[in-house]
């Protein structure tokens, strides 16, 4: 089920807008050894802070893009490779001209050659982080997907049973449903209405979809709906005789073995 919000990623940009500057102080940490606050840092560190903005912005329009020509779920490692590689080289280009940009207007100098060695690695690694939050929510949408799809799943189970009819597939409700049969090789689903529906699932199978509080396996022939049964009557060997309301789809009476019966009985007329 697809969120309303177009974006996949959702909420990346929040998280980016306050991990970026949180990133951008642990750099500073990491980069000199006296830090003084002033004016003067504040002013650079508002500076690598939006350089920072620019390069994820870099790096997240790749990985859309990637979205689109190459999903992690058509291949997942070469996926990995591209993105990762060509995010790092999105992102650090980016900041790399901004960085020079910035030197020769406030400096009138190119940056010094231990930019390229120190800080570049630095902020290499924290564009791989930057990969790794982009990959993790990717699979935690996927696993709220699958969750959402299987409740849904589950939601129609105890509404009622999916029949195809030609390209069609309609969803008889339960309420609806007089009981099943089996006909040579199909298993029949009969309305109330008195239509009909031919299914090519064994009725050991269709048993597991239904739910048991509405319905009971009589026989190997026969599932029928609570609303179709009148009552039963005991006889011979321990067996029953269900007796259901009168229809052309189904026989008056239907037998019960006696290992099914005490199940019957228990079903029909709960404590």
């Amino acid at each position: 089920m697809q969120s309303v919000n177009k974006n996949p990623y959702y909420p990346d940009i929040p998280i980016f807008l306050v991990l970026i500057p949180f990133i951008s102080a642990i750099n500073y940490y990491l980069t000199y050894t006296n830090i003084k606050l002033n004016g003067f840092l504040l002013l650079t560190f508002t500076i690598d802070t939006v350089q920072g903005y620019f390069g994820w912005w870099g790096a997240r329009s790749f990985i859309f893009h990637l979205d689109k020509r190459l999903p992690y779920e058509k291949n997942l490692v070469k996926r990995l490779f591209i993105q990762v590689a060509g995010t790092l080289v999105i992102g650090l280009f980016i900041i790399s001209i901004l960085t020079e940009v910035v030197s020769l207007i406030a400096r009138g100098r190119t940056v010094p050659l231990d930019f390229y060695s120190f800080d570049l690695f630095i902020i290499g690694i924290w564009f791989l982080v930057v990969n790794g939050i982009y990959l993790g929510i990717h699979y935690y949408k996927r696993y709220q997907e699958s969750e959402l799809q299987r409740l849904h799943e589950k939601q129609i189970r105890t509404e009622g049973l999916f029949v195809k009819q030609g390209k069609q597939e309609i969803l008889l409700h339960f309420q609806n449903l007089e009981g099943l049969f089996v006909d040579g090789d199909y298993v029949v689903a009969c309305q109330l209405d008195g239509k009909r529906f031919y299914l090519t699932q064994s009725l050991d199978k269709i048993e597991k979809e239904m739910p048991s509080e509405f319905f009971f396996r009589l026989s190997r022939q026969y599932i029928i709906h609570r609303q179709s049964v009148v009552g039963f009557k005991r006889i011979e060997n321990g067996k029953i005789l269900v007796q259901l309301k009168a229809t052309s789809r189904f026989p008056v009476e239907i037998t019960v073995s006696r290992l099914r019966a005490p199940a019957f009985k228990s079903w029909f007329q709960p404590s």
